[in-house]
């Protein structure tokens, strides 16, 4: 049995400044659920509603076969980043089918060089996995600003062609 991870914010920390690095598992890997074509662009309008709606902020959000990554942050009179997050999950779960592992992995980013070094991550994986051989072909990706889009990528949901 697995334990639940805390996902707790320290008082001190201001909720407005806090950016976070996340990573939400399938229940099995390998599969290529999340980049299925009639998968991959509903999942990331869920991402971008939820944006819009300001519900979170998400900077990046990239979708790999059987998991996401994503640089988010949350307003402070919203949610917690664990409530938000899963009904999220449990949204996505109930309307697109996924099946998703019980919790997430997320790391509070303390420094611009650490937010850098995770955007080239994120950015990158895609090419680590061998999916594509530049990170500015992987198209299952979010970005809001275009002029912000992290360095190798082509640009956002909407301009990019989704599968």
């Amino acid at each position: 049995m697995r334990h639940s991870l805390p996902h707790h914010v320290p008082l001190w920390i201001d909720p407005q400044k806090a950016l976070y690095f996340i990573t939400i598992k399938c229940q099995r890997k390998n599969r290529l659920q999340l980049t299925h074509p009639e998968l991959g662009g509903p999942l990331l309008e869920t991402v971008r509603f939820r944006h819009e709606k300001l519900i979170w902020f998400a900077h990046i959000f990239l979708l790999m076969p059987d998991h996401v990554h994503a640089l988010l942050s949350f307003p402070p009179s919203g949610n917690s980043v664990q409530k938000t997050i899963t009904q999220w999950k449990r949204w996505t779960a109930r309307e697109l089918g996924i099946k998703w592992q019980r919790d997430f992995f997320e790391h509070r980013l303390r420094s611009e060089e650490s937010v850098r070094e995770k955007a080239d991550y994120i950015l990158a994986n895609p090419v680590r996995k061998g999916l594509a051989t530049e990170a500015s072909e992987w198209p299952l990706f979010f970005c809001p600003t275009p002029s912000k889009t992290p360095r190798g990528a082509r640009g956002h949901l909407g301009e990019a062609s989704l599968p």
